[in-house]
């Protein structure tokens, strides 16, 4: 059974227009990426893969160069400037970075780079939470959502990295 399950997600996944790896991965979630004219620009996949959730990111028609990505704590992505979504997913009131002594947030990923063509490739693993029921879940009261911000992550600055105005956000939902 479980041979069936990571076979249909990894079928989803490239159904989906996604570049992941194939692991063997239950359960699974979604975000699907809108700008502030409600364009969708992208599509994120997550999997719970031993103990880290794992997230692979695309995106489409947003200006070249690197800009920051974080899970922040509401499932909510209300335009044009997403503060709906909330702080940075931060459960021990870490600083914010993965180069600052005093961090990271658990939703600090890495930066995604935009090329000349507006289209972006985004893979990480974070370990800080989890899409499974629990303390560290993505899925907790009020939800999470995945912004992408207008500039680079400095991945030291606190709160937010000085990563900028939030120009996509999309929401994360159960995706089985």
């Amino acid at each position: 059974m479980q041979t069936l399950r990571t076979l249909a997600l990894g079928l989803a996944i490239v159904l989906a227009g996604c570049r992941i790896p194939f692991i063997s991965v239950d359960p699974a979630a979604v975000a699907q990426l809108r700008d502030a004219s409600g364009r969708v620009v992208g599509k994120a996949v997550l999997a719970q893969d031993n103990g880290s959730v794992r997230i692979v990111l695309d995106v489409t028609g947003l200006t070249k160069g690197d800009k920051g990505v974080h899970i922040h704590e509401v499932g909510k992505c209300d335009p044009p400037g997403f503060e709906s979504a909330g702080d940075h997913f931060n459960l021990t009131k870490a600083q914010h970075g993965s180069a600052n002594p005093k961090g990271p947030h658990a939703g600090d990923l890495p930066n995604i780079t935009i090329d000349a063509n507006g289209r972006g490739h985004l893979e990480a693993t974070l370990k800080r939470v989890s899409i499974e029921k629990g303390s560290a879940s993505l899925f907790d009261a009020d939800g999470s959502a995945i912004v992408i911000h207008a500039d680079p992550d400095d991945l030291r600055t606190d709160p937010s990295g000085n990563s900028g105005a939030r120009i996509a956000c999309g929401v994360i939902v159960r995706g089985n």
